[in-house]
Formats: C-alpha cells, structure tokens, sequence
C-alpha cells in the first residue's frame, strides 16, 4: 500500500499540488457543528448539490463513517490571485482542484485502492448539478463530498498535515482528504 501511495503523492507533485502529507486518521478534527457554515449557505450551495448538505447525508453517520480509516492523505493546493477581490480568480482555482480530486479518484481506482476522498465545497464536476433540475447524480461514482459535509475540521486537518491553512496575500488555498486503510 505505501508503494501505491507514495505513487500517488509523486503524480500529486507532479499535477501541481502545492503541499502533500499522510497523517493518521485519529488526528482528523471532526464536528457536527462544522455543518452549521454550510447551512449558512455561503457558498451557494446548500440544498443544490447532491454531495452538499443537506442531501449528503447525516451528519452523524458521516463521522462515523470516517473510523473506519487508518489513514489520510491530505494535499492542498494554492493558487495566486490578482487582489483579495479576485472572484474569477478564487472560481477557476476551484474548477482546477477538482480536476485535480477527480483525477486522484481515478488514480485510487487505478491502483486499486479503496479510499473515501473529500475535497473542498462542493463536488465541482459538473457545471450544473443535476440536483437543480430535480435529477439523479449523473456521476455518482465520480462525485466529491465536501470536507465540511462529513464535519470536518479543516483548519486542524492542515496543521495536523503540516500544512498552512492560509498561505498568503492574494492567495487562494483548497484542500483534499483522502481516508484510506
């Protein structure tokens, strides 16, 4: 397994992500009140994706879901933005990261690994998600949870992973968390 991972680290490196770390999964930071930002619905998202709140599913069973795992990858990725303001900087940034979560999920696959990988806000595969239109994922083996969903405490995650959670001025940072034995 480590082989297979450290495999999948080099190609992170390689595909640009800024930091990447394997952590034990006791050190994850979890809470039920993390769901409370998405229901504030900052992001837009809140009852529109299939892998938001609330659709994603009980908050509780999602904690628990994550015991039982051994391990976390965790990698993030930091993009230079033009100012503080930089909305279509902040978007694109977004859509690259989940081009890259979804490229790990098939790099896991591909190396056979049996893994749950949470990135940030929303699953960002499709354009619209089809939870808009009142219709079934169109790719619910390839969806994205959020690390927020499953309560996630982000902020402890990147200092648990060796990593900053903010990396400067005019920077936009995402994170991913991939739980694996």
């Amino acid at each position: 397994m480590e082989n297979k991972i450290n495999k999948i680290t080099a190609e992170l490196y390689a595909l640009g992500a800024y930091k990447v770390n394997v952590i034990d999964a006791s050190k994850v930071v979890t809470d039920p009140l993390f769901r409370d930002m998405c229901k504030s619905n900052a992001c837009g998202l809140y009852g529109k994706c299939w892998t938001c709140p609330p659709d994603c599913g009980d908050i509780n069973q999602l904690i628990t879901s994550l015991e039982k795992y051994t391990k976390v990858l965790v990698f993030q990725t930091v993009g230079k933005l033009e100012d503080s303001y930089d909305f279509e900087g902040m978007t694109e940034h977004k859509k690259s990261f989940a081009r890259l979560t979804l490229k790990v999920k098939q790099m896991l696959s591909k190396e056979r690994v049996e893994a749950l990988v949470l990135g940030a806000g929303g699953c960002g595969i499709c354009e619209r998600c089809s939870k808009r239109d009142n219709e079934p994922c169109r790719f619910p083996t390839r969806a994205i949870y959020s690390l927020e969903a499953y309560g996630v405490n982000v902020y402890e995650l990147a200092k648990s992973a060796e990593m900053k959670y903010i990396n400067g001025k005019d920077t936009v940072t995402y994170f991913c968390a991939v739980f694996f034995d």
